[in-house]
């Protein structure tokens, strides 16, 4: 029963969607034109940016007075009320279980907000576990974030496989760690000439296909 590792935004859930179906209803609620959306697009940076400097930029472009604390909880709010866990993506996930494997997510991010996108989607009843990088003190790309993920379901890491959005990150832990990776492109190109996942796919669900046919073929 080998280790699947799976990142959360971007690859198990369409964040960059739901970010901007988010933003279009904020833009809309407070007058701005819709266009303003690549403007919010630009400075989530796809959620590298904390939310408290977006709240930040948010507030001084658009004289909001809106306090700070009140504009980051409807940002996060907004986000989780806009995620979805498309169903292919849980049959592709029951198909790996069904598989042998042992699906983990590991996310880099506060705990009390990617917890509530496990819970909120029902993605948390669909894998073996998830770890957050500030419930443990280590994010992605360290690969000892791997590991505790590892000792949390009582596997080793060999025979492994990561599949993940990020090329820094997510590509970058399982170079780090010494697991082939399926990277998720998103209609990107490979930008790092220091190392490349093992195969691209375009989605989660092509990826976890590839991922199992590793095994099968």
């Amino acid at each position: 029963m080998p280790l699947l590792f799976l990142s959360l935004d971007n690859t198990l859930l369409d964040r960059a969607g739901a970010f901007q179906a988010w933003g279009r209803d904020f833009l809309a609620e407070i007058g701005v034109p819709a266009h303003e959306v690549d403007w919010l697009d630009s400075v989530d940076a796809d959620g590298l940016t904390s939310a408290w400097d977006l709240a930040d930029a948010i507030r001084a472009r658009y004289r909001l007075r809106r306090r700070p604390i009140d504009l980051v909880e409807e940002i996060r709010e907004g986000l989780l009320a806009h995620l979805r866990l498309d169903p292919l993506v849980a049959f592709a996930l029951r198909i790996a279980v069904d598989a042998g494997w042992t699906p983990v997510v590991v996310t880099n991010g506060e705990s009390r907000v990617q917890t509530d996108k496990m819970v909120r989607t029902g993605l948390a009843h669909r894998v073996a576990a998830y770890v957050v990088s500030e419930d443990v003190g280590v994010r992605k790309p360290n690969p000892r974030i791997f590991a505790i993920a590892a000792d949390k379901v009582g596997m080793r890491l060999a025979g492994a496989w990561l599949i993940g959005d990020s090329p820094e990150v997510d590509i970058g832990g399982a170079n780090a760690l010494g697991i082939p990776s399926a990277w998720v492109r998103r209609g990107r190109t490979w930008p790092d000439d220091r190392f490349a996942p093992t195969m691209q796919c375009d989605g989660l669900i092509e990826a976890v296909a590839a991922v199992l046919a590793t095994k099968t073929g």
